[in-house]
């Protein structure tokens, strides 16, 4: 068995180093070689003190989830099914790549089937499972195999999911989870395929990332001639599958890889703990017909600066014009916060959403006055939604964490 290399390192972080070493000597295991205690210095930027609570504290969460064990727990079924990620290989440098079709993930059906608790444990096993690949591959590789290249899919994402509020939650908290006991893992990360409302998750996300871990973060939109050369720097063709522009695939020829990678889907209904539930139940959709040349005009009272507007429709079979504009309530003044275009929603689902402005009235416009010969039938959503706070958000995800 090959070893690990020594690190480079300056005199002072040497000291540093070995200083560290003996304060943590009595929780440290032996496979906590140099290279992991640098990742918990690098987090506090080498103040020992700082690091040695990061790492105590780190221990002590271990214990109360039975990190060290969990590779024994027994993953509920419904997320081995339909939790999307898998091992695709590694990059050039040995690295573990891992794949995430984010969009595959049902966090509506999958909070009604199973526990946040179990959920987060899931996690964990998962991410304790890819380090310990990583582990192995440095016996070879070198050190930098210990760190993950991550590529997040978004295609398909779907926004509402995350403005119910216990799934946000528990994606903070899997956040603070990762930020506070897997410091250094990151190699880097690619999000792809990105839609415009992913920023409304991003935008509430990144509070809880360094900005270390933010500038390993590089985020594209559903062009893989801008993300594929950047990803092909690191990673060999034969490692990535077809799907992504690699070369892979499963020996029937499948070019998604399902033997290396579950790309999750919908829990089915009858799996849910309250049978009664569900995400469609919860979305107040209005289904109609926009007659040839009509319109549908909606009109939304914002009261308060803390509100979201938020849209989602579906025309079957032809496109629609679809516009927002906002009249200042005190003034009268009307500005254009969406322009009157025409959008393929017969094609994709169209989803979107603005922040709200105080004592203001938004008026949503669906206009079919350009069509003389056919009527427009259209499903929609649209409705106000009060913004996630993101301290409370913080303090709901360290108490599920903290349980």
């Amino acid at each position: 068995m090959t070893s690990v290399r020594s690190p480079t390192l300056q005199d002072d972080q040497k000291f540093s180093l070995m200083k560290f070493r003996r304060a943590v000597a009595d929780v440290t295991k032996p496979e906590h070689d140099d290279f992991f205690l640098i990742r918990w210095l690098n987090a506090r930027n080498w103040d020992i003190e700082k690091a040695e609570k990061m790492f105590r504290d780190s221990i002590k969460w271990r214990e109360r989830w039975g990190v060290d064990d969990i590779v024994n727990w027994k993953v509920p079924q419904p997320i081995v099914d339909y939790c999307p990620h898998g091992l695709s290989g590694f990059d050039k440098d040995g690295s573990p790549i891992i794949i995430i079709p984010f969009a595959g993930m049902d966090m509506w059906g999958t909070l009604h089937t199973v526990s946040r608790a179990d959920y987060i444990r899931a996690t964990i096993q998962n991410l304790e499972h890819y380090m310990k690949i990583g582990y192995e591959q440095s016996k070879t590789h070198g050190p930098s195999a210990r760190q993950f290249v991550i590529i997040f899919d978004m295609e398909g994402f779907i926004v509402k999911q995350y403005t119910w509020r216990p799934a946000a939650e528990v994606v903070i908290s899997l956040i603070k989870m990762y930020e506070a006991n897997y410091p250094e893992i990151l190699k880097c990360c690619y999000i792809i395929n990105v839609p415009r409302v992913f920023a409304f998750v991003y935008n509430i996300v990144k509070n809880f990332l360094d900005d270390y871990t933010l500038s390993k973060i590089f985020i594209f939109k559903n062009e893989s001639k801008k993300w594929l050369p950047k990803l092909l720097l690191h990673v060999d063709e034969s490692q990535l599958p077809k799907y992504f522009g690699g070369q892979m695939t499963d020996s029937d020829g499948n070019p998604k890889c399902l033997s290396k990678i579950c790309w999750g889907g919908k829990v089915p209904e009858e799996l849910y703990t309250d049978k009664n539930d569900s995400l469609a139940k919860n979305e107040d959709f209005v289904e109609t017909t926009i007659k040839k040349g009509g319109k549908i005009k909606l009109e939304l009272k914002c009261d308060d600066d803390e509100y979201l507007l938020k849209w989602e429709f579906r025309t079957i079979d032809h496109d629609i014009r679809f516009g927002i504009t906002r009249v200042n309530n005190q003034t009268g003044d009307e500005n254009i916060e969406i322009p009157l275009q025409r959008v393929a929603s017969h094609q994709l689902d169209e989803e979107g959403f603005i922040t709200c402005q105080k004592d203001c009235t938004y008026h949503v416009l669906f206009d079919n006055s350009y069509s003389y010969f056919k009527g427009k039938r259209i499903r929609y959503s649209i409705s106000l939604v009060k913004q996630q706070n993101v301290a409370d958000l913080e303090e709901a995800a360290d108490k599920i964490t903290n349980n």
